[in-house]
């Protein structure tokens, strides 16, 4: 046909192979000892400085307290725990007799009251004091909560139990006598009963107020302490 490219039978067919060119695949990098450590310890730095950040507030709280503050108006008047002991993982139980983990209690500030059911004389005394410290704070309070560990199982006086049931932030739990020494500890020549004790909002006890004390002087402790947490605790349980 005319105009076509007809094939020609006689024509020499090329001996040799088309030529393909093979480009290797780039090999993958692998990192040299001295890049692999650098970047393990950037990863190590990086935990740290997360640690670090957690930790900061927290301690720079204790050291405005412990040196700082301090010195504005004298030295603390109740006894400073160093180191500070955590809340144990206890179980207590309420007056209804339900088990309420102790640490179910974090997150706020707790002036502790630690006593038997029968609640002579003296413990009233300290509870009264523990509601009227809290209140004292004013705008503050609501970083506060109250605690009373009945150490026994014997029932409470009406009377009392209704005027702590109105109390607000008041937490009534039984815990073992034996149970609440794994945690809080008296003055050396004092009974466990005798104190009021502070914990911060980790479960930390930090602090223990002094036999027989005088309300303003422990006004002023609790005072340094909300104004040193500041930074980092806030109002309300999470």
């Amino acid at each position: 046909m005319s105009g076509s490219k007809s094939f020609n039978p006689g024509a020499e067919v090329p001996t040799e192979p088309l030529g393909l060119s093979v480009h290797a695949m780039p090999a993958p990098r692998l990192l040299d000892d001295g890049e692999g450590q650098s970047r393990t310890w950037r990863g190590r730095w990086k935990m740290l400085g997360v640690l670090l950040a957690c930790a900061l507030p927290v301690a720079a709280s204790y050291f405005t307290y412990y040196v700082v503050r301090p010195q504005e108006g004298g030295a603390a008047y109740s006894r400073l725990i160093h180191p500070t002991v955590p809340m144990p993982e206890l179980a207590a139980t309420s007056l209804h007799g339900q088990p309420v983990p102790l640490r179910g209690l974090q997150g706020q500030w707790l002036l502790v009251v630690v006593g038997g059911s029968s609640c002579d004389s003296a413990c009233e005394q300290r509870l009264f004091m523990q509601r009227q410290l809290r209140e004292m704070t004013g705008r503050e309070r609501y970083r506060i909560d109250k605690l009373w560990l009945i150490t026994d199982d014997g029932p409470l006086a009406p009377a009392l139990q209704q005027a702590l049931a109105d109390t607000p932030a008041m937490h009534l739990l039984r815990l073992p006598r034996a149970a609440v020494q794994q945690w809080l500890a008296p003055q050396a020549g004092q009974a466990l009963e005798d104190h009021l004790y502070i914990v911060d909002p980790m479960g930390q006890w930090m602090m223990r107020v002094p036999a027989s004390p005088d309300p303003a002087r422990v006004k002023r402790d609790i005072d340094r302490l909300l104004r040193a947490a500041a930074g980092w605790d806030q109002p309300g349980r999470p």
